[in-house]
């Protein structure tokens, strides 16, 4: 099972993850605590594991784990 997570601390809502991710894991959205939009995991059972996210993240905000 992969497992998708974002460091809501480091990220910055740029929407990086959502633009390169192939099938829609990732939105950005309000997140209550923190100023301003952030990426949230959406459809983690969707990712095919292609990394796109966690290798262009540039505040290596993201991982995925297999």
């Amino acid at each position: 099972m992969v497992e998708v997570s974002v460091d809501i601390e480091k990220c910055n809502g740029c929407g990086t993850c959502v633009d390169v991710c192939p099938v829609s894991v990732f939105e950005i959205k309000e997140v209550e605590g923190y100023e301003g939009k952030k990426s949230v995991v959406v459809n983690q059972d969707d990712c095919i594991v292609c990394r796109s996210c966690e290798v262009q993240c540039e505040q290596q905000a993201i991982t995925v784990t297999e």
